[in-house]
């Protein structure tokens, strides 16, 4: 089937020594399940890696391996090839990715300017230029030669020891501002020695390290190399200049990667770990432009959720490899489905960074949004046990939480029953998925919805459940999963024609004017008044909280770029003023001295949030001894959090 749907992804293809069984490779990921002080393999990270070579992927490139794991880590719980204590532990995970018919790669890096600053123990962090402005003198310090060719040791010790272990390639990094790419940059570069100044003097180290790089490796195993199309960054390099770089860079590595931005810069952190803020296949183009340059083959990586949009990008020509990550996170099976035919059944990915969300923690990568089971491999079996016994499950509640419930459910083999009160499935799932941005989300809601109504349970529509449609089902167990109300405060002319609940807005079930203002900018309200913006509305948006609080529930590093596009559509937001009332002229709202303000609008959108419907709860609850309550039901949250909770709750009933 794959043949005919997908011929360039499946074909294979010769990177360097070895043949790569087809153009999917699994992209870096720091997952953090190596022992988080030493780096050593786990059983965790064994795990971990056997699920992600056995994707279906070519070629799995291990996440952020520090060459120096005193002054080049950036993360704790990652892998170390530092020590030949290592080797035993890394000779176990290189078997795991070949029992799967997959390569297997290791992302080494020294850290430079991101090194995590406990694992310094005192010293400073190398970087080519302590730049005013960016780097702290207390806290960094410009390399010397003695420094340079110190870290080209740990360069070639720790390449000999991946070697030695089954690596079938290994990755020199140079993106994101990491030490090398920062020899690179002309923000970060400017030395005056023989390593800076002009294009071929901040060449100059970095091809010292590929140099002794191949030194090692002699061809005998591939060498990829992760560079950045665009810093993103005031002062970055050309593209152009890149180009230059890579022709000469190309006779010591066998393929390039390609990757943008910078991290912990700002907007430029957005556009390093794409959501969907940023567009699909975002480096596609840059890398088009490389791939024309060179004579090696050119990996891309960014935004890239579909076999479609694979199969696209390597049969036109813009690159030979297409490099996924939170794509292959959401459906372990991705590339098999795939080659199989069954590319219907692959779950999609909705770009929400939910896998994310704990990296600034350091804890490891704990559920995908939409596959809870994703970091949680060690523990979790691939598939789910069987009922010790076959129990009568009603559900009630029909949104992301209830949908997982009933297919977790029916596949260990309970009865299940699911009553949603409207007249189709999905909860709030159709609201979450409304902005242009949300492909997604579009695509997950599809899927869960035909899943669900394909999955075996029995499935009840336009039914309001109360406790005597409980008592009539008799159920062996009980899941909740009616989310939550959305809160209307007690405001004068909150009854008006023109005043409108948010969520009735983002599914188009009201005709507004040119004039609009949001009041509350969480991120159910922010996104609603980007999505007016865009259909080239003026919009207002309102919100009690100063503008750095506001839309806490995204991930920190999506935070920039959507600031960025409210900016650029010209939403003016109003933070410390609380709303007082509603007219037929607009919202009246007052600063934090307590001073009104009218502000003239054609409609009014309330978005102040969601809360559960407490005494509703109480009063199912109460009717079936085993009973269990998820999702905004429980605690308002995020649809991974909903999804997540569900699966925990039922993979145990």
């Amino acid at each position: 089937m794959a043949l005919y749907k997908y011929p360039h992804v499946y074909q294979p293809i010769q990177v360097g020594s070895i043949t790569l069984k087809n153009r999917i490779q699994y992209s870096p990921i720091v997952s953090n399940h190596a022992d988080y002080v030493t780096g050593r393999v786990t059983n965790e990270l064994l795990e971990f890696v056997g699920t992600q070579a056995g994707s279906g992927a070519g070629l799995v490139t291990i996440g952020s391996t520090p060459i120096d794991f005193d002054r080049g880590r950036d993360f704790y719980g990652c892998l170390s090839v530092t020590s030949d204590d290592d080797a035993a532990g890394l000779f176990l995970l290189t078997r795991e990715a070949h029992q799967h018919d997959c390569k297997i790669s290791a992302e080494l890096t020294h850290a430079g300017q991101w090194a995590a600053e406990r694992s310094l123990g005192g010293k400073k962090a190398f970087v080519p230029s302590v730049v005013k402005g960016i780097h702290d003198p207390k806290k960094f310090k410009e390399i010397n030669r003695r420094e340079m060719l110190e870290v080209i040791d740990h360069w070639i010790d720790a390449v000999k020891r991946c070697m030695r272990t089954g690596f079938d390639m290994v990755m020199v990094h140079m993106a994101h501002g990491n030490l090398l790419s920062s020899f690179l940059s002309t923000a970060f570069n400017q030395r005056t020695d023989a390593y800076g100044g002009s294009p071929q003097n901040r060449w100059r180290y970095p091809l010292e390290v590929l140099e002794a790089v191949y030194s090692v490796t002699k061809g005998k195993i591939p060498i990829e190399m992760r560079v950045v199309g665009d810093e993103r960054i005031p002062g970055g390099t050309p593209l152009e200049e890149r180009i230059e770089f890579l022709k000469q860079a190309q006779k010591y590595v066998d393929m390039i990667v390609v990757s943008t931005g910078t991290l912990f810069m700002g907007e430029a952190f957005s556009y390093n770990m794409p959501g969907y803020y940023t567009d699909p296949c975002l480096n596609v183009p840059v890398a088009a432009e490389m791939k024309k340059a060179l004579d090696i083959p050119v990996s891309v990586v960014g935004g890239i959720s579909t076999l479609e949009e694979a199969e696209e990008i390597i049969a036109s020509g813009k690159a030979d490899i297409v490099a996924m990550a939170k794509a292959l996170m959401a459906d372990p099976e991705f590339v098999t489905k795939g080659f199989r035919g069954q590319e219907k059944e692959i779950r999609p990915c909705m770009r929400c960074l939910y896998c994310l969300r704990h990296v600034e923690a350091e804890a490891h990568l704990d559920g995908c949004a939409v596959n809870p089971r994703f970091g949680w491999e060690y523990r979790w079996p691939k598939t789910l046990p069987p009922a010790p016994r076959k129990k009568k499950v009603m559900i009630v509640g029909g949104g992301p939480g209830g949908m997982e419930a009933a297919r977790v459910l029916t596949e260990r083999g309970h009865a299940v029953v699911l009553y949603e009160k409207q007249q189709k499935l999905g909860g709030r799932l159709p609201e979450a998925s409304a902005l242009v941005y949300k492909d997604g989300f579009r695509r997950y809601y599809e899927y869960a919805v035909r899943k669900t109504m394909e999955c075996g349970a029995e499935v009840k529509l336009g039914v309001t459940v109360d406790e005597n449609v409980i008592r009539e089902e008799a159920p062996d167990a009980l899941i909740l999963a009616v989310g939550a109300e959305p809160i209307v405060p007690a405001l004068e002319g909150v009854d008006l024609p023109n005043v409108h609940g948010v969520a009735a807005v983002d599914r188009g079930a009201v005709t507004l004017g040119k004039r609009v203002v949001v009041c509350g900018a969480g991120l159910s309200g922010t996104e609603c008044a980007l999505g007016l913006a865009l259909e080239g509305r003026d919009v207002t948006l309102v919100d009690m909280r100063p503008k750095d609080a506001l839309y806490a529930e995204l991930v920190f590093f999506m935070k920039p770029l959507l600031r960025k596009k409210l900016e650029e559509n010209n939403i003016n937001i109003l933070d410390r003023h609380t709303v007082r009332r509603f007219t037929d002229k607009g919202v009246v709202a007052a600063d934090s001295d307590g001073k009104e303000t009218l502000i003239e609008a054609d409609d009014i959108v309330m978005a102040f949030g969601l809360k559960p419907d407490s005494q509703t709860l109480e009063r199912l609850s109460q009717i079936v001894p085993e009973t269990y309550i998820i999702g905004d039901a429980k605690k308002v949250g995020l649809i991974g959090d909903t999804v997540n909770q569900a699966y925990r709750v039922c993979k145990d009933i």
